[in-house]
């Protein structure tokens, strides 16, 4: 039987995560336009092929950035993303990440498996010791899926984050290297 290389950086028993590329701009504007009920007001990734390339071109270029795409194993389809901002060296060795499933794949636990690689890539050829994940209070999904992986609330910032046309207030949830090897 011929060996078959995966595209994907890590792998797991459903899903595979690998970098954003350009040639993704259609699948994932599709995804992110079905995906608009599940993602407002919380976020709002790219819903255009000219909006992607700029975030992708970010994502791709920018030191202090990481992207990645959460995609089914079998069939080679986004469920999602998953990106590590301002990563920060030094003497820091953190980053914030931000994430979204798509609705197609959302509720299936696809988006647990994708970040539990994603922290994995992090704190292993990243080699970070620290992520947080800012999340709006009401956003409950994505607060169980933050307490799913072992993250831990450690506070909450008033007026945090400006989305969708005001300030808006978000808990800090954590995982370092050291809590991550407890569990």
């Amino acid at each position: 039987m011929p060996h078959t290389v995966s595209r994907h950086l890590a792998e797991g028993p459903r899903v595979g995560i690998r970098h954003f590329t350009h040639d993704d701009a259609a699948e994932f504007t599709e995804c992110a336009r079905g995906s608009r009920e599940l993602h407002r007001p919380w976020l709002f990734p790219p819903e255009s092929v000219e909006a992607y390339a700029g975030y992708a071109d970010r994502l791709i270029q920018d030191p202090t950035k990481a992207g990645f795409l959460v995609c089914d194993r079998d069939t080679g389809a986004l469920a999602g993303f998953i990106n590590i901002n301002n990563i920060v060296g030094g003497a820091f060795q953190s980053g914030a990440l931000g994430y979204g499933a798509f609705a197609h794949a959302a509720g299936r636990g696809l988006m647990r498996e994708g970040l539990t690689l994603v922290v994995d890539h992090a704190f292993g050829p990243l080699r970070l010791h620290r992520l947080e994940i800012n999340v709006q209070p009401a956003n409950t999904a994505s607060i169980a899926l933050a307490l799913a992986c072992g993250f831990r609330l450690e506070g909450f910032s008033p007026d945090m984050l400006y989305i969708d046309g005001a300030w808006r207030d978000h808990e800090r949830w954590a995982l370092t290297t050291e809590m991550r090897a407890r569990r």
